[in-house]
């Protein structure tokens, strides 16, 4: 369902003029964390709307994607330098080196170790960051999967995206890794999300569809009204809503247990919708690539 009455919301502009605000996540304080891609920062945007921009690594490095580690930190990859950062609420910076020079680290998540784990697109492996800062990886069967989003699943495992593999893969703390493949062709999928029905839910950027897979590998798809939205990152609210951006199409859409889809268009034309995440007052928060960050407010 297209939903033309979109909720109320409210655009915060985030960075200089080609910032990139790309990935989000909640943070310390009820603030919010943002990679800017372009200007190689983090800005975290405090409840009252003021923005506090922090430097993420040198110019290229990229931030990319992030999430609150097990310490309170906000852990995130460096997808232009390979590398992993970590800042603290205060500001202060350390970086740390992926498992290999090029890995390409994209995704990232605390697991259910304490530890950080990451995806790295160019060496098909699942890095992770011990809370000392040893590194070490694990070797995924797949190869040219491009493993993208990752996401610690309701099992107690690692769950992931495999990109160009068009599989959904599990990862266990021992290190088994179980690769289920997806029934469209070319569904490439990029964001992932553990669910509370203990399931965990992705988006299919290439068929235009989300998915649903349990802990057995049973999955479930559901096309959205367009094909052709594009849908990137997915984030669970406690409702049992699943919330995802649609970056070709310039919306973000919902999507409860029983697959009814509501879809809401943005404001600001060609906003490029990329991360999302459900803050600490219930509303929902989407990076758009535009330069801003905005909130839906759905009541």
């Amino acid at each position: 369902m297209h939903n033309t009455d979109r909720p109320t919301v409210q655009e915060f502009p985030v960075g200089s003029p080609g910032a990139g605000p790309y990935g989000i996540t909640r943070g310390p304080g009820g603030a919010l964390w943002v990679t800017l891609v372009g200007s190689a920062e983090i800005a975290r945007l405090e409840p009252d709307g003021t923005v506090v921009l922090h430097p993420a690594g040198p110019e290229g490095s990229r931030p990319t994607v992030v999430t609150e580690g097990a310490d309170g930190a906000l852990w995130f990859t460096r997808f232009g330098d390979h590398r992993i950062g970590r800042l603290t609420a205060d500001g202060e910076l350390t970086d740390l080196p992926g498992s290999a020079p090029d890995c390409g680290p994209y995704g990232i998540c605390t697991g259910p170790d304490g530890a950080v784990w990451f995806t790295e697109m160019n060496t098909d492996r699942i890095g992770r960051l011990a809370p000392d800062g040893t590194a070490s990886h694990v070797d995924l069967p797949v190869r040219g999967g491009f493993p993208s989003a990752i996401t610690a699943g309701p099992d107690g495992a690692l769950w992931f995206t495999l990109n160009q593999g068009n599989a959904i893969g599990r990862l266990t703390m021992d290190g088994e890794v179980t690769v289920h493949p997806l029934p469209t062709d070319n569904a490439a999928p990029v964001g992932i999300a553990s669910g509370a029905d203990g399931a965990v839910w992705f988006a299919e950027i290439g068929a235009g569809a989300v998915g649903r897979i349990t802990p057995g590998g049973e999955v479930t798809e559901f096309p959205l009204p367009d094909p052709s939205a594009r849908p990137h990152a997915i984030a669970p609210s406690p409702d049992g809503t699943y919330w995802f951006t649609e970056w070709g199409a310039n919306r973000v859409g919902s999507i409860d247990g029983d697959g009814k889809v509501a879809e809401y268009d943005l404001p600001t034309p060609g906003s490029e919708p990329h991360g999302i995440t459900v803050g600490a007052d219930g509303a929902v928060w989407t990076a758009l690539e535009s330069g801003a960050v905005a909130r839906l407010a759905t009541e």
